[in-house]
């Protein structure tokens, strides 16, 4: 393992790794700072150029957009009191009151601290972490990993927003979607409908872009424009007694956010809410907050990015993205060749150490970058969205279409695109369908892989043979009859 890990560390300690993680943070950030548009649209659109580079700078450019996104996000959060994505909707509560007051400039580096410290704190815990259990997934057989990838899939359908019927709706869609070309066992084409252009099968590519991007860009044209106020950092910079004060509240929301990164299907926005409300009940005084209190900024920042890291560990360990931003992230590892598994981490392990370490280094850019360009962002806040939404969809369309230069691209592209806007507007959450579509696969191979081993007796094989799948389907069992109960009643969509 420590070889591993100092391997990983020297494969990613280049120039260009370094270069293009720094250009994904000012990318993510400047997108988070938009109201409006969302990191996993920026994500989304972006993820072509991740295709074309090698995966050691490709995919820590995704970490770096990423990171700077949840990051953006606070900047209009604090200067105007918009979330630039869902994560900073706790950020509101408390940012904008410390911008009235004329401490603009505190509450934005209180929330670039938090966040450095959250996310640092949360990936160096993931990098220790992530041995122990490779070690524990490298055991799993196909029986073992057909149980958890079903399991995976239905904990994302019923933990989705919205009604549990329409996550499970969406996931059977996506895998649906997923199984039309030729089946990889038998080699015959199936639900094609005797159509030429679908043998091959949909991509990946213009289905995420369809799904995450459009949908924000026809949302954005449809919304009427409103006038942005200008805001700039105002007042004295944060003090070190004022950053040490709120160390207690940083910590607490780390260790928040960092054991939520690891449930799949939380997220960011339930982290900073948590850590918002723990804050304040740990407080002397609770009534100071939503009246302009740093550890009101400090809560939340600190929780939503020590989401960040944990996420990595069952997409790296097991091949299953935990939310729609690690779906993106494996979207890129699929394309570039790897296939994130015990498999991956048996074989090159290394070179998930080295992924791991470019989220370090892009916590250090991110608090360098962020430190200088407080004052740029600031401005591009007030950016109308008449300029960037036909670059956005210049970039989406041309990003689909380079890939692969096949024109079917850009008809499924706008397919997914209407059927996400429609979604959109019906409450249904699109991340069980893209969950759906990129677990099928390995879920169909482990069972395929499972009844060959098991000459026909499956039950026979399972209870003899490989009882520590009967232990996983009963744990699994108890574990959506819990979610079940608890999500009885009425629920709110939640937008993230």
């Amino acid at each position: 393992m420590w070889a591993e890990l100092f391997s990983g560390l020297e494969m990613v300690l280049r120039p260009d790794t370094v270069a293009m993680t720094a250009a994904g943070l000012l990318l993510g950030i400047a997108v988070g700072s938009l109201p409006g548009f969302t990191t996993v649209m920026a994500m989304a659109v972006l993820l072509p150029i991740s295709f074309f580079l090698d995966p050691l700078v490709g995919i820590p450019f995704l970490i770096g957009v990423y990171k700077g996104g949840i990051y953006g996000g606070s900047i209009p959060a604090i200067l105007i009191g918009v979330p630039g994505t869902g994560a900073s909707v706790a950020t509101t509560y408390d940012g904008p009151a410390l911008a009235r007051k004329g401490k603009s400039k505190k509450a934005l580096e209180m929330a670039l601290y938090a966040s450095v410290f959250g996310d640092t704190a949360s990936s160096l815990l993931t990098i220790l972490m992530i041995g122990p259990i490779a070690l524990v997934a490298m055991r799993i057989g196909p029986p073992e990993l057909a149980v958890v990838l079903a399991a995976a899939m239905a904990i994302i359908a019923v933990t989705a927003s919205g009604p549990a019927r329409k996550g499970i709706l969406m996931l059977g869609l996506g895998c649906f979607v997923a199984l039309v070309g030729q089946d990889p066992v038998h080699g015959v084409n199936r639900f094609t409908f005797d159509l030429f252009a679908l043998q091959a099968g949909i991509d990946l590519l213009p289905l995420i872009i369809g799904l995450f991007a459009i949908p924000e860009i026809l949302l954005a044209v449809e919304g009427k424009p409103k006038a942005t106020p200008v805001a700039r950092p105002e007042g004295e910079s944060l003090t070190m007694a004022e950053l040490r004060a709120s160390g207690r509240t940083i910590l607490r929301s780390t260790a928040i956010g960092a054991g939520i990164g690891a449930i799949p299907g939380v997220g960011q926005v339930v982290a900073a809410f948590m850590g918002y409300a723990a804050a304040r009940r740990a407080a002397r005084d609770p009534s100071t907050f939503g009246h302009g209190d740093l550890d009101g900024v400090a809560a939340p920042e600190a929780a939503n990015n020590a989401v960040n890291g944990p996420t990595m560990v069952p997409l790296l360990t097991l091949g299953i993205p935990g939310d729609n931003v690690t779906a993106i992230l494996l979207g890129a590892f699929v394309a570039q060749g790897l296939r994130p598994g015990p498999q991956l981490f048996a074989t090159d392990a290394a070179t998930i150490y080295a992924l791991l370490f470019s989220m370090v280094i892009a916590c250090i850019l991110l608090l360098v970058l962020g430190r200088l360009t407080i004052p740029l962002f600031a401005k591009v806040v007030a950016i109308p969205r008449a300029y960037m939404v036909p670059l956005t969809l210049v970039f989406a369309v041309a990003g689909t279409y380079v890939y692969r230069s096949n024109p079917m691209d850009l008809v499924v592209l706008m397919g997914f695109g209407l059927f996400g806007y429609a979604a959109r507007k019906m409450a249904f959450d699109v991340t069980p369908m893209v969950m759906g579509f990129l677990l099928i696969g390995p879920f169909e191979y482990a069972v395929s892989q499972t009844l060959s081993l098991s000459r026909g007796d499956l039950v026979g094989y399972v209870v003899a043979e490989r009882p520590v799948t009967l232990i996983l389907l009963a744990l699994i069992a108890a574990g959506l009859a819990f979610i079940a109960l608890r999500r009885r009643g009425p629920r709110t969509p939640v937008q993230t």
